[in-house]
């Protein structure tokens, strides 16, 4: 009989091995959950915005909208 695959992880806080099914996945406990949670709220983590080019602006559709009305 085949045996069933675990995959394992690190966690992201304390880098230990976890189990991906595991109750608080990818995490390794409540605890190392609460201080990623924690990390996000303060600030810590950030959402690089995209990057845009320089040279061809992204054209303003609210001045032609405006122009219209006019």
């Amino acid at each position: 009989m085949p045996r069933k695959r675990v995959t394992k992880v690190r966690c992201p806080i304390c880098k230990k091995e976890v189990k991906l099914t595991g109750p608080n996945s990818p995490f390794c406990s409540d605890r190392c959950r609460t201080i990623d949670l924690g990390n996000w709220a303060g600030g810590a983590y950030v959402v690089s915005s995209p990057v845009t080019d320089g040279e061809n602006p992204i054209p303003d559709d609210t001045q032609e909208d405006s122009d219209k009305d006019r």
